[in-house]
C-alpha cells in the first residue's frame, strides 16, 4: 500500500512538470502599442469673443478672469443660453440636471461675495438684473 501511494505522488509530480513545462514554453505575446498621451498644458482654447466681452465688462482689474464678479457674469450668460435651449427641448433631462448645477454655484458665488463685500454683491446684482 505505501508503494502505490508513493508511485501516486511520484506521477502528480510529473503531471505538474509537464504542465509548468508547456507553461514555460509558450511564446509571450508581442506588446501593444501605448499612445502616446497629450499634454496638457500644449494649447489652451481660445475664449469667444462673448466671453473676452463679458470678461472685459465684469473685471475688476485689467487681466482679471477669476474674480467673483466675472465668474458670476460668465455663469449667468451660461444659464441664459439653456434657458433658451430648454425652451425648445424640454424633455432635456440631461442639460437641465446641468443647468441646476451652474445655478447653485453662481448662488455659492453671490453668497460668498455678499459676505465678504456687500457693496461689490449690491453692484453685480444690478448690473446682472439678479434679485435677492
Amino acid at each position: 500500500m505505501a508503494k502505490i501511494a508513493k508511485e501516486k505522488k511520484h506521477t502528480t509530480k510529473k503531471a505538474t512538470e509537464k504542465s509548468k513545462a508547456v507553461k514555460v514554453s509558450k511564446a509571450p505575446k508581442p506588446a501593444k502599442a501605448v499612445k502616446a498621451a497629450p499634454k496638457r498644458n500644449a494649447a489652451v482654447a481660445a475664449p469667444s469673443v462673448e466671453k473676452k466681452e463679458v470678461i472685459e465688462q465684469f473685471q475688476v482689474k485689467q487681466g482679471d478672469t477669476g474674480s467673483p464678479e466675472v465668474q458670476i457674469a460668465l455663469l449667468t450668460k451660461r444659464i441664459e443660453k439653456l434657458v433658451g435651449h430648454l425652451k425648445s427641448n424640454p424633455a432635456d433631462n440631461h442639460s437641465r440636471r446641468g443647468l441646476l448645477g451652474i445655478v447653485s454655484k453662481r448662488r455659492r458665488l453671490l453668497n460668498y461675495l455678499e459676505k465678504k463685500d456687500e457693496a461689490r454683491f449690491k453692484t453685480i446684482g444690478q448690473k446682472l438684473g439678479l434679485g435677492k
